[in-house]
């Protein structure tokens, strides 16, 4: 039976564009790649307090699919919370490096961002962009949990727009 859309009635031709989604595979995938994020910690300071408020039950970051992995090799998402100093920056790197494609980084912290009240020691790294591509900022000293719950959103919006434009958002 050939059927042709303009032979369709146009209740039923309704009722089929409310009930029908359509998509690329690419937008699903970008639709499942932002609802389950796994982040690494790497909390150095005191901002890592309050990225571990975070998981606990009070804000209950599981709810929105993202679970904290201690290996790099099961994240998909870095959180740098806290002062990164130039002895540590090698080996944040190095954990980068070993996470799986795709990967993104989430800077937490006026330190993480761009080097907080340190910024004129020497041993400081004035932003982990220095070191690390960074996907999201959130800026404080150091940002409420609330922050950093908002902070993973914007990266999801962020992952559902680059899988649906195919381009890379920097």
């Amino acid at each position: 039976m050939d059927m042709n859309l303009e032979q369709i009635p146009p209740e039923e031709m309704a009722e089929l564009q409310r009930s029908v989604f359509l998509a690329t595979l690419e937008q699903v995938k970008g639709w499942a790649r932002s609802n389950s994020l796994w982040p690494m910690t790497f909390g150095l300071a005191c901002c890592a307090i309050e990225m571990m408020g975070v998981g606990a039950s009070h804000y209950d970051l599981d709810r929105f699919g993202s679970i904290f992995r201690a290996s790099p090799r099961q994240s998909d998402v870095m959180i740098v919370s806290g002062t990164v100093t130039k002895k540590m920056a090698p080996i944040l790197k190095r954990l980068y490096d070993q996470m799986p494609e795709p990967k993104w980084v989430i800077a937490m912290g006026s330190c993480a961002t761009a080097g907080g009240p340190y910024i004129h020691s020497y041993s400081v790294v004035k932003g982990v962009d220095q070191i690390v591509p960074v996907d999201v900022y959130i800026p404080g000293c150091p940002p409420n949990p609330a922050a950093l719950i908002y902070g993973i959103h914007k990266l999801k919006e962020k992952i559902r727009y680059e899988a649906k434009t195919g381009k890379r958002v920097i």
